[in-house]
């Protein structure tokens, strides 16, 4: 399973790539693996505020559908109009073209509430045994 060591990560599968007080967002390898094929993802208008680990977005596979969560309390600042005409690019590069939006970061501290690459791993290869 890919989890690269720059980003910060949620229970539920969610990556966080921070760049100065901004978050993107997407969803992790182990996420878009374990959902099958993406073929539709419905994000929030830009200015919607979300919080963290509080629903913020939607995702739907071949197989299901499922809530995503807020790594970060924050503004939605940008959204990645690519993954609205083609979803299936997430599969295909979920840490690099398959971002869903971007959070301006409302409180820095809420980093420690995240896991890093190796909590990531660990926790990963915890629900795999």
């Amino acid at each position: 399973m890919n989890v690269p060591e720059n980003l910060l990560y949620t229970k539920e599968h969610e990556w966080a790539r921070v760049e100065g007080n901004l978050a993107y967002v997407g969803i992790t390898d182990y996420a878009q693996s374990s959902l099958g094929e993406i073929v539709f993802v419905e994000c929030p208008k830009i200015g919607k505020r979300c919080e963290q680990f509080k629903q913020f977005a939607t995702i739907e596979s071949v197989k299901s559908a499922s809530d995503l969560f807020a790594p970060f309390s924050g503004r939605i600042v940008k959204v990645n109009e690519q993954i609205q005409r083609t979803p299936e690019i997430i599969n295909q590069s979920p840490y690099e073209q398959g971002w869903l939006v971007v959070i301006e970061i409302e409180d820095e501290k809420e980093k420690e509430n995240l896991l890093s690459s190796s909590a990531y791993k660990e926790y990963i290869k915890a629900l795999s045994d």
